[in-house]
């Protein structure tokens, strides 16, 4: 069977450049009316891309005076945008540090029955330390700590999904018999961080469960994958590395007994385009002359745990002594090992790197035309560097319209992406299997 090229929409703010907030080609809608995600959403799925992706904060961030970083939380806004669309898949984000299993496993199989089977989760460990004091701690949990409470979050989910046969409600109303008990069984769970006796209150959904989605490229993030991601974004600043990262990834999965065909690796892709490279060009400078540096400088800070880089100054060459060792990191540790790797390569000075995390946050970012970011696309894809890109437009929805009305008929033409819709579910969509249950 030949492999499909697969594409997400990321939607952040009104774009993923720092500055798209106040660009004047961004959207009108404010990041809190539903109107914004609806219309980006129909936009994504009239181009047929697999799905689009809402990111999460447990927290406000202190760069909000100058910088737009609070919308909608994922669950709620998924349930209107299940009403609204149809074929697209809808992956939201939840935290296993700061929920519980039981609640997290009813909202998303009532939105994997109200999808029709479309939607995703995307697990994550949170590494803010803000959030950690908005749910009774006074410090941030360490990364480990994280991933083991995460490990065991998984299995209790997973189990109070599969705690209904697929058979089990009958609705039978001659009879009377609405369901077999017998096809509906406990879990008792009870481990280090929890107890949960289920079965879950709600059948199981199209899906099973819902499409495992995963962030982490840490090497502890990277194993966690490979027991449980169904796609992975990963942030990879040029494609040797995320050939390297490929390879690594289909290895686990394959050592944890997983085809390596039911963990897609979709790398972030941050593309400026325009009819002629040099208009690209221009446009990506515009939207760097519209930064504030010391935002950046806030959210590298953020990224590394709140160390203070208010004593390096803007424009002198950095060195990896500037910054914490990654590896003693308790944020966001994957990506800390990526922005020490670009200073390395690229010896940027302060003002430099902020310019370039301000694209896409250490995502790739690039800038040219239709033509060049379809070849860029099929180059990743047939060289073993991706299976699809986790799409993050700098400015929407200007973007994301170019890439739909430029870029996917190029792919398309090159039999890379299809040209309608074959599936209804997501798991249909990414080309997973249906997870089987014990019953």
């Amino acid at each position: 069977m030949k492999r499909e090229l697969h594409i997400n929409l990321f939607v952040q703010s009104r774009g993923h450049h720092e500055a798209s907030w106040r660009h004047p080609d961004a959207s009108p809608y404010a990041l809190s009316d539903i109107a914004y995600y609806r219309d980006v959403a129909q936009r994504a799925e009239a181009g047929l891309f697999d799905s689009i992706f809402l990111a999460d904060t447990l927290a406000l961030m202190d760069t909000v005076g100058h910088a737009a970083s609070n919308w909608l939380e994922p669950i709620t806004a998924l349930g209107a945008l299940a009403m609204t669309t149809e074929r697209i898949g809808l992956i939201a984000t939840a935290s296993t540090t700061y929920t519980e299993p039981f609640n997290l496993a009813r909202q998303f199989a009532s939105l994997d029955h109200i999808t029709g089977g479309r939607v995703g989760w995307n697990i994550v460990t949170s590494w803010l330390a803000p959030a950690a004091r908005n749910f009774g701690g006074t410090s941030l949990v360490s990364h480990d700590e994280r991933y083991e409470r995460g490990e065991e979050f998984v299995q209790v989910a997973k189990a109070l999904w599969d705690s209904w046969a697929d058979d089990a409600v009958l609705d039978d109303r001659a009879s009377g018999q609405y369901a077999r008990a017998d096809r509906i069984k406990p879990i008792n769970h009870e481990g280090k961080y929890y107890r949960v006796a289920g079965p879950l209150n709600m059948p199981r959904g199209p899906q099973g469960r819902p499409v495992f989605v995963q962030a982490g490229s840490s090497e502890t993030g990277r194993r966690f994958a490979a027991r449980h991601a169904e796609a992975v974004f990963t942030a990879q600043m040029e494609k040797k590395t995320a050939q390297a990262f490929y390879a690594d990834l289909k290895a686990l999965v394959v050592a944890e007994g997983r085809a390596p065909d039911q963990a897609l690796v979709l790398p972030g892709l941050s593309p400026v385009i325009a009819s002629t490279e040099a208009e690209a060009l221009r446009m990506a400078r515009g939207m760097n002359d519209l930064t504030d540096p010391e935002v950046g400088r806030k959210r590298l800070s953020g990224r590394f745990g709140g160390h203070d880089f208010s004593h390096l100054p803007l424009d002198k060459p950095l060195a990896p002594e500037d910054f914490p060792d990654p590896g003693t990191v308790q944020a966001a540790r994957s990506r800390t090992e990526v922005i020490v790797g670009l200073v390395k390569r690229e010896k940027f000075t302060l003002r430099q790197l902020l310019a370039y995390l301000a694209g896409a946050r250490g995502h790739f970012t690039t800038a040219g035309t239709p033509e060049q970011i379809a070849d860029l696309i099929e180059d990743w894809f047939t060289d073993g560097a991706a299976d699809g890109f986790n799409l993050m437009p700098p400015l929407l929805p200007s973007m994301l319209d170019v890439f739909v009305a430029e870029v996917i008929p190029l792919l398309q033409r090159r039999g890379l992406f299809r040209t309608a819709y074959t599936g209804r579910t997501l798991r249909e969509h990414f080309g997973l299997a249906r997870p089987a249950t014990a019953f």
